[in-house]
């Protein structure tokens, strides 16, 4: 695996010391300062233990890249001493970089809760990889090499969410993965406040939290209340109803089921991922589904728009997605018509704005009511806002503290949440990926940084791009393209062809660039009277003088492509 776009270590911080003796050692490699590559490495004793192993879905400005991954490079020729790998949750920005780790060792054990560990199954055979897999639940304690787990259950949007304490030597360090506190889940899996208590009454060294909606005041909203809406949504429907929610969010399915069948509805599943874990949350006896409900979608596409309904993918506007496709009229089989409901139960993701708001107005565009968090309470977040962060640090009441799982402005909040709570400014971490951080005697300290970047995952090659081909692309995209060939004889100091320019991407106007042309031989063939007789140097001035005057005549700079030829 080769890591791409590393970036420079921040003002001060060069390569880390030697862990001191005792000491236990945090470092993210994805995950902070950004949402989704959610991965941190502990060492102890020359041992590492790995939390979470997640993926970034390609973002518009890696035209091409499929996933990003963690960086995990720095420790290539230590991935013998890992000793696990511990699973907070399902969620794909947690467990969707495995199979790319396991493929460099697949002996290395995975620890999770029994969905989470379905769900890493399902893929890992996608990959014909066998894995070493563990099954914990909350409330149960287990050791590998030197370290000690403590599991506890975590309310999110999806089950068997859970938090670990990890404790190596005397240090004892709290991941809260990712959280939120509702008080009336629908499967009355509380967030286990007291056992955090308890955990902190015996002395929480470092607390890892995550820190996505600490920009958000008060409490979220309990599952119990979106119900109700939902249910009122779709019952009110006049024709087909279509419910995009994440592939993962068992709750909200098993709701929509629930209204369905209480509107005489029946329900296709569409989407592959859908299909998929909807299939494992049903063989863990984690959705009920009432016999005759589910149909095939061509069966479904057969009966009366007002008894039927779809579930599928889509709700954060991903291109292949099948609500991205039914919006574009490019599904094989679902066509929107004016009597379709679509109902968002989602949140959006930081970042995909822009691509959920072109499904947006393409649905509307077809004559569908779109329905989404904005216009009726249709989803609440699986993060914890202030209020409910305020609460765990009061439970734990940790020595020191390090915000995760957010961007900038996420951590910052945090961080000031966790400075009201009494917790001074030199115990918080404000940390990013690859900052190093040595727990020591009770004290977090930042000692210094480890080279960290992106990994691209592009089709089948894993790490065979980085950010100069990702800059061509984007150039080639935005900017265009244009091959210049010219041919000389070196003898005459004569341009004897050309210069031909082909272009793409840049003008519809075949003629646009024609005004160089002349500009182009006077000083090509001037640079042949005064010697030259490289087909480097001509080319490059070809490049330089093309450059100048597309960049003066049209302020683009598209991608310059030379060709000398000698005759």
């Amino acid at each position: 695996m080769t890591a791409q776009g590393k970036a420079p270590g921040a003002p001060g911080l060069s390569a880390p010391p030697k862990l001191p003796a005792g000491g236990l050692r945090i470092v993210a490699l994805g995950g902070i300062k950004e949402i989704g590559r959610n991965m941190t490495m502990f060492e102890f004793g020359g041992r590492l233990l790995v939390v979470d192993c997640g993926m970034l879905l390609g973002k518009t400005n890696s035209p091409g890249v499929d996933i990003t991954l963690p960086d995990w490079s720095h420790f290539a020729d230590r991935l013998g001493d890992i000793d696990a790998v511990v699973l907070t949750h399902g969620h794909e920005d947690h467990i969707g970089a495995l199979p790319y780790l396991l493929r460099e060792r697949r002996d290395i054990p995975v620890i999770g809760s029994r969905l989470t560990l379905a769900l890493v199954a399902a893929k890992l055979n996608q990959h014909q990889i066998k894995p070493d897999l563990r099954q914990v639940r909350e409330g149960e304690r287990t050791g590998v090499g030197a370290w000690n787990l403590e599991f506890f259950a975590v309310n999110h949007s999806i089950p068997d969410a859970l938090a670990v304490a990890i404790t190596a030597g005397e240090q004892t360090v709290l991941h809260t993965g990712d959280f939120k506190m509702d008080q009336t889940p629908l499967d009355g899996r509380l967030t286990d406040l007291p056992g955090f208590s308890r955990l902190g009454d015996q002395g929480v060294d470092l607390l890892l939290a995550d820190s996505t909606n600490a920009e958000v005041p008060g409490f979220i909203p309990s599952e119990r209340d979106v119900g109700k809406v939902v249910a009122d949504v779709i019952h009110k429907a006049p024709g087909r109803i279509i419910v995009a929610c994440f592939a993962s969010h068992v709750h909200r399915v098993q709701q929509v089921l629930d209204a369905a069948v209480a509107s005489e509805r029946q329900v296709a599943l569409v989407g592959r991922s859908m299909v998929r874990n909807m299939q494992i949350a049903r063989e863990l006896g984690l959705l009920r589904v009432p016999d005759g409900v589910l149909i095939d979608l061509k069966l479904a596409e057969e009966l009366p728009s007002r008894r039927v309904m779809l579930i599928s993918t889509g709700s954060q506007g991903e291109p292949l997605s099948a609500l991205s496709r039914m919006a574009n009229r490019e599904h094989q089989t679902v066509r929107i018509s004016a009597d379709d409901t679509i109902l968002l139960a989602s949140s959006l993701i930081p970042g995909n704005e822009t691509s959920v708001g072109q499904v947006i107005n393409g649905l509307s565009r077809l004559g569908a009511t779109v329905v989404h968090k904005s216009t009726a309470l249709v989803h609440v977040s699986g993060h914890a806002p202030a209020g409910e962060l305020r609460y765990l640090i009061n439970a734990v009441r940790p020595a020191n503290h390090m915000p995760v799982h957010g961007e900038w402005r996420h951590l910052r909040a945090h961080a000031a949440i966790a400075r009201s709570m009494g917790i001074p400014d030199e115990r918080i971490m404000l940390a990013e990926d690859g900052t190093v951080v040595d727990l020591v005697d009770g004290l977090a300290t930042i000692t210094g940084k480890i080279p960290v970047g992106y990994v691209y995952v592009d089709g089948l090659e894993v790490g065979d791009i980085g950010d100069a081909t990702l800059k061509d692309r984007r150039i080639l995209g935005e900017e265009g393209f244009l091959s210049i060939l010219v041919a000389v004889d070196l003898e005459l100091g004569k341009v004897v062809f050309g210069p031909e320019i082909t272009a793409r991407g840049f003008s519809d106007d075949p003629a646009a660039l024609d005004p160089i042309n002349a500009e182009l031989v006077e000083l090509v063939e001037k640079a042949l009277a005064d010697g030259t007789r490289d087909s480097d140097a001509i080319a490059h001035l070809v490049r330089r003088t093309v450059g100048r005057w597309v960049d003066r005549e049209y302020r683009r700079r598209p991608m310059l492509m030379p060709m000398v030829v000698e005759v």
